[in-house]
């Protein structure tokens, strides 16, 4: 997916300063508009038929065993997302997206590769580095998702889902803000498992 880089044709420069802009409304703000607004209809993305993880999925987990292997915390819903939690988000979104450089891969999936905190990468890295963060601060592992999805481009592109009691939120290297799925841009492809982050499924068609 290095090549499903929504903006693999733009400079450099300006990917960067994307990844750099600064919300408008404050982390705070957007906070207390998730708790206080109703539920929406649909909290949650729902998980279809079991699938094949990316090929490049299972070199990341012989890479980093740690990452893969299924922990304790499995059991278990979503979390609850308290301001601390929000804070903590918020705080790992940004300097993710502020801490790598991004670089697309031109040379297609023989030249993948998933890294953690590279100076250098894209979508993917920067995706599997946010969850590697939230992971060593104790967020549970069940919460913390992979997800595949298809941009209006018809380009695969890789997010972090947090799974709390407010709904799936996405965190992107594309954007500053976390947002929810029901607001991500994105046709929605495939999603680790909670149970175990070496299995992925397919993600059920929204329902209305």
């Amino acid at each position: 997916m290095r090549t499903a880089s929504i903006l693999a044709a733009i400079a450099a420069g300006l990917i960067a300063s994307i990844c750099q802009m600064t919300d408008a409304q404050p982390a705070n703000e957007r906070l207390a508009n998730l708790l206080i607004s109703p539920a929406p209809t649909t909290l949650h993305l729902r998980f279809g038929d079991p699938t094949l993880p990316p090929m490049t999925h299972t070199i990341f987990c012989l890479r980093y065993p740690d990452e893969c292997r299924p922990r304790l915390q499995f059991r278990g819903g979503p979390v609850h997302l308290t301001e601390a939690r929000w804070k903590e988000l918020n705080e790992v979104n940004e300097t993710v997206n502020n801490a790598i450089i991004p670089e697309s891969n031109e040379l297609g999936l023989a030249a993948e590769v998933w890294l953690i905190d590279p100076e250098r990468g894209d979508c993917n890295d920067y995706a599997v580095s946010k969850r590697h963060r939230l992971l060593s601060r104790g967020w549970p592992q069940r919460a913390l998702l992979l997800g595949e999805v298809v941009t209006s481009r018809d380009k695969h592109h890789l997010v972090l889902v947090v799974r709390t009691e407010r709904g799936d939120l996405v965190l992107d290297s594309l954007s500053p803000q976390i947002v929810s799925w029901t607001r991500a841009p994105y046709r929605w492809f495939r999603m680790q498992s909670p149970s175990n982050p070496r299995y992925w499924n397919i993600v059920a068609p929204r329902t209305v």
